[in-house]
């Protein structure tokens, strides 16, 4: 399989090259140059299938010669093996057709587990093959930045720097980050906000001179295989409810568009999907687009919801490389726009957007109040992030016959101070991570000034 940049003037790579590559060379992102899709009968053959031997089903086309398959299937095996329940990612029902599908059962407790835990198996295994080391930058709003750290820490072959907006993350996921201390790993608090740490991320990318002929890996979901990960829990989730036989809808919590977009390719692969919601908070650049075609930026508003707290999403744009067409030069012309000005899209275009995607935006208030809410009428907890999910799906619900099934990306533990405003006792740690507020931090404040980071990599990075 190859793979094309959104933005037509990079070459077409493989899988291999892809996962490395991270961003392309003209500042667009990979997307395949054809989608796999599955038949019905094919995907209704998975049912009861354990989530490793579905993944390996749906993951396997994508990579194509690149892994071994029984490499591939070893590395699967081995990712999910690590997360703490069976079912990997379990349903639970709210009410009358409504479900919560847990992603939050990996080590670091978010939905980023199920890409980010596979992603550096396989970064080790292409690098293994070529005897070579990556430089990984990655920018994060809480829950990328452990998840991908976690998912290096143990490789020969990786340095992984993260940039977080200082003190703009939970207590929880800063020390989920800080206090993984490896010789590989370095945490940046950036003195900006999430934005600010991806346009350094996206700026680095883009002139790597810097790093003095090494090479840059992306972890963040620009990166083709994070996507790919994601894309197998919609059919997880759509079979434990019957499907393919029934259509299902998805309410998902989203700042960078990449888990959304990850059901949109489930949709555009086979998988009958009756809606899918793209819950916001305040931030709602998505919401804005879809709703009113209103592509500008804003000030960012920092939220009860800081994973969502991001006013550019980067993988809207693959979304956008599809409904134009798979113009490269329109969306390439279009995302330089962005970056200095606000944006309409074009009015057909706009349309084709309304008619994929239904879309909501929550305060703060509203996010607690269902937090209360739901715990009252069912005794769950929710974390803020999937609070405004929820409030989506009961908002933009087309059909109460289809089975609305919303993303919960967190576990509430990362987010006490939403739960705690919600009028609720602050959740608990699990028992793996009860000690995590006594240890030892390491972590690096830098100005938001793109040459003191740059030098920061480049005088900590290992030689070959």
């Amino acid at each position: 399989m190859k793979y094309i940049s959104t933005r037509g003037e990079a070459p077409a790579l493989n899988f291999e090259d892809v996962l490395l590559a991270g961003l392309a060379s003209d500042g667009g992102l990979y997307v395949p140059e054809v989608l796999p899709t599955f038949t019905q009968e094919e995907i209704a053959s998975w049912a009861g299938l354990p989530y490793n031997e579905l993944a390996y089903k749906i993951i396997k086309p994508f990579v194509d010669d690149c892994v071994d398959d029984a490499d591939l299937k070893q590395m699967i095996d081995d990712t999910y093996a690590g997360f703490d329940h069976i079912a990997v990612a379990p349903l639970k029902e709210l009410g009358p057709n409504e479900w919560v599908l847990e992603l939050f059962h990996g080590p670091t407790l978010a939905f980023k587990d199920f890409a980010l835990q596979l992603l550096g198996r396989l970064m080790d295994y292409a690098l293994s093959k070529r005897q070579e080391r990556l430089v990984i930058m990655g920018a994060t709003s809480g829950d990328t930045g452990s998840a991908a750290i976690e998912g290096c820490r143990h490789s020969d072959h990786l340095d992984i720097f993260i940039l977080h907006p200082y003190n703009r993350v939970s207590e929880v996921q800063r020390k989920q980050m800080t206090t993984i201390i490896e010789d590989n790993v370095f945490n940046i608090a950036l003195e900006g906000n999430f934005d600010d740490c991806q346009e350094m991320v996206k700026d680095s990318f883009a002139n790597q001179d810097f790093l003095g002929g090494r090479k840059l890996g992306a972890v963040n979901s620009i990166n083709w295989a994070r996507i790919m990960s994601q894309i197998v829990y919609y059919f997880s989730a759509s079979l434990a409810v019957g499907g393919p036989h029934r259509e299902v809808a998805f309410s998902v919590p989203t700042g960078n568009f990449g888990d959304i977009f990850a059901g949109y390719l489930a949709k555009q692969m086979g998988l009958p999907i009756s809606q899918l919601v793209v819950a916001t908070n305040k931030n709602d650049i998505l919401h804005r687009v879809i709703s009113g075609n209103d592509m500008s930026k804003g000030e960012l508003v920092h939220t009860l919801s800081p994973s969502m707290d991001i006013m550019v999403s980067s993988n809207f744009e693959r979304l956008l490389f599809d409904v134009y067409g798979r113009d490269g030069a329109a969306i390439s012309d279009l995302m330089a726009k962005f970056k200095t000005q606000p944006v309409q899209l074009d009015k057909a275009r706009w349309e084709t957007v309304r008619e994929l995607f239904d879309s909501y935006a929550c305060d703060d208030e509203e996010t607690c109040e269902m937090i209360a809410r739901v715990a009252a009428e069912t005794g769950y907890l929710l974390d803020p992030h999937t609070a405004i999910g929820v409030a989506a799906g009961r908002e933009c619900n087309r059909d109460a016959s289809v089975p609305m099934i919303v993303l919960s990306t967190a576990h509430p533990v990362k987010f006490p101070e939403a739960v705690l405003k919600a009028g609720l006792e602050s959740p608990q740690l699990p028992a793996h991570m009860a000690d995590l507020f006594e240890r030892e931090e390491k972590f690096t404040v830098l100005p938001n000034e793109l040459a003191t980071v740059q030098q920061f990599v480049a005088e900590n990075v290992h030689s070959d």
